[in-house]
């Protein structure tokens, strides 16, 4: 019994770690989200990094909310104007393809609510709030956590209306 729990608790050390090192060397939304909330152009930019060597689903989705952000971060009118558009095209056409999916949403609701009048960015905002108050609840704590944060400084989106 003592070298079965003593085998068992060393897989599950051996799990837990690999676990962590594909954390470490992979995709996590928390680090992105906060990528995406500063105004830090390293940090967006090795987000961008990570999200070329990962596999996850909402990769493209997380590309196009870096590049927008980037946009408003870097110098250089057209390199702004450029990487805003790539940006758009890749999370507007995920968001054709998936409409349900609130998080992707709260990515372009973030965007909309920075972006400079100018570009016309900014018809879906009322859309994408309402959904995701309506929707708020069904998703991961990660993802409520970082929305209930970005609403605590957001003109458009109040933390009262999530709860």
């Amino acid at each position: 019994m003592k070298y079965f729990l003593a085998a068992l608790l060393g897989i599950a050390m051996n799990v837990s770690n690999d676990v962590l090192h594909a954390q470490e060397a992979g995709f996590e939304k928390r680090t992105f989200y906060q990528a995406m909330k500063g105004d830090d152009a390293d940090a967006v930019k090795n987000q961008l990094a990570v999200l070329k060597t990962t596999d996850t689903p909402q990769k493209t989705a997380f590309q196009g909310a870096l590049m927008m952000k980037l946009a408003g971060i870097v110098g250089g009118l057209r390199k702004k104007l450029n990487l805003f558009k790539d940006g758009h095209s890749l999370l507007e056409a995920v968001l054709q393809k998936d409409s349900s999916n609130t998080e992707y949403r709260f990515l372009r609701l973030m965007i909309q609510e920075h972006a400079p009048g100018i570009l016309g960015y900014k018809k879906a905002i009322p859309k994408d709030k309402e959904y995701i108050k309506n929707n708020y609840r069904k998703l991961s704590p990660v993802v409520k956590e970082a929305i209930l944060d970005y609403s605590k400084q957001s003109k458009v989106l109040k933390p009262d209306e999530l709860l």
